[in-house]
């Protein structure tokens, strides 16, 4: 007998927790009210939502400087390559089928070139055919 009180205590029980959860709007009821969470902002500055945010934007704006500087590099180099170039030398991205006479080969940075004159020409190929491209 005591054992068959159990399952009428706990529906007892369970009846007025579900009348507590739920919510009766005009669509019916539900179990679950409107939530009133704020997504990605956080409430304290050390939040780890607020960690992330803020990391993600300094990384991205660190990011676009390391691009900036290494344009400016770049720029810098082919403007001194440019200025020490001989007078009459091709403008850079020629290319050529044979090299000038007088060459010396010369290599930087591990890619070997050919040096006319002043005048650096890369090997290539064009199809099957082998080019020169100056550098």
């Amino acid at each position: 007998m005591r054992f068959q009180r159990i399952p009428k205590l706990l529906a007892g029980a369970a009846v007025p927790m579900l009348l507590y959860l739920a919510n009766v709007s005009p669509d019916g009821w539900t179990l679950v009210r409107e939530a009133h969470a704020v997504v990605g902002a956080p409430l304290t500055p050390g939040s780890v939502a607020g960690v992330a945010r803020r990391t993600t934007v300094v990384a991205a704006s660190a990011n676009a400087a390391s691009q900036q500087q290494q344009a400016a590099a770049a720029q810098q180099q082919q403007q001194a390559a440019a200025a020490a170039r001989p007078p009459g030398a091709p403008p850079v991205g020629t290319v050529v089928a044979a090299l000038p006479a007088g060459c010396v080969a010369e290599t930087r940075n591990g890619v070997a070139y050919q040096n006319c004159g002043g005048v650096r020409y890369r090997a290539a190929f064009q199809g099957d055919n082998l080019v020169y491209v100056v550098e």
